[in-house]
């Protein structure tokens, strides 16, 4: 049946610890291409039958990349599930990598004066100073931070990985205060901690009210944060474990803020 398929599927990734998006990305995609052969028993599936989905989902135009994670979902089911050949020589053309989209620091303080809740200004605070993503930020709890270090923690960040992250000095005495809380989410919502789709709001009205032409987003503080650190002369190691990027080429996506110290660099045989 359908239903176990998507049972043993989401079994197997929360054995293997994938992150929490790749578990619901690959199940949508999982999902769609057992509707597609409904009337097809699961025994029955081939490659072929991957194949002639991932072609109609091509003829609607969707992108490489989009057409990579389908693949990559389906060949999961097919070889680590259903215990069935799945190598299909298929490779689609990723969609250009754009440029990361950042505030300069003076966007940055007109976003903040723009906010009258203390607690919105320390999440977006939390953000940009410390290169946070707004779902780390939401879960951040009280007994994450060591004020002794200057070491906050993500847990469970993205990879399900923990990192460390620096308290700023202007905002401690502050997040101190709301840690004499009882153990909680530092945060909190409605229903546990506060939801990301509150801190986009926020982020929104901000930029509304500050007057700032581009479209800002939470995202766009974790990027600021990371240019800005580049400008500054930070090596980019060092960015990169801040940002807790497994790769040193992410953080290189960030070369606008590089480029004017290469051209300035001059070469050994100059």
């Amino acid at each position: 049946m359908a239903v176990d398929v998507l049972y043993h599927v989401k079994r197997e990734m929360l054995r293997r610890k994938l992150s929490p998006r790749t578990v619901k990305t690959y199940l949508f995609y999982v999902r769609k291409f057992l509707l597609a052969n409904k009337n097809k028993e699961i025994r029955e599936f081939s490659k072929k039958d991957v194949r002639e989905f991932l072609y109609k989902m091509e003829e609607r135009d969707v992108s490489g990349s989009t057409l990579n994670v389908a693949h990559n979902a389906l060949r999961f089911m097919m070889i680590q599930v259903l215990h069935k050949a799945c190598y299909l020589k298929i490779k689609y053309a990723k969609t250009p990598v754009k440029k990361p989209e950042y505030l300069t620091k003076e966007e940055i303080n007109r976003v903040l004066s723009a906010i009258d809740n203390q607690e919105h200004k320390l999440i977006i605070s939390l953000m940009y100073g410390a290169g946070l993503r707004v779902r780390e930020v939401t879960r951040l709890k009280t007994t994450d931070f060591s004020f002794e270090e200057y070491i906050g923690w993500v847990r469970g960040g993205k990879g399900d990985k923990d990192r460390p992250f620096i308290i700023l000095q202007s905002l401690k005495q502050k997040l101190q205060a709301y840690c004499v809380k009882e153990p909680a989410w530092l945060f909190p919502g409605r229903k546990g901690h506060l939801s990301t789709r509150s801190v986009q709001e926020i982020v929104k009205i901000a930029g509304k009210k500050a007057k700032i032409k581009k479209k800002v987003h939470p995202h766009m503080f974790r990027h600021s944060f990371a240019t800005h650190l580049l400008d500054s002369g930070i090596d980019v190691t060092s960015v990169q474990a801040l940002l807790g990027h497994v790769r040193p080429e992410t953080t290189l996506g960030y070369s606008h803020a590089l480029r004017p110290k290469m051209i300035a660099i001059k070469s050994p045989l100059d």
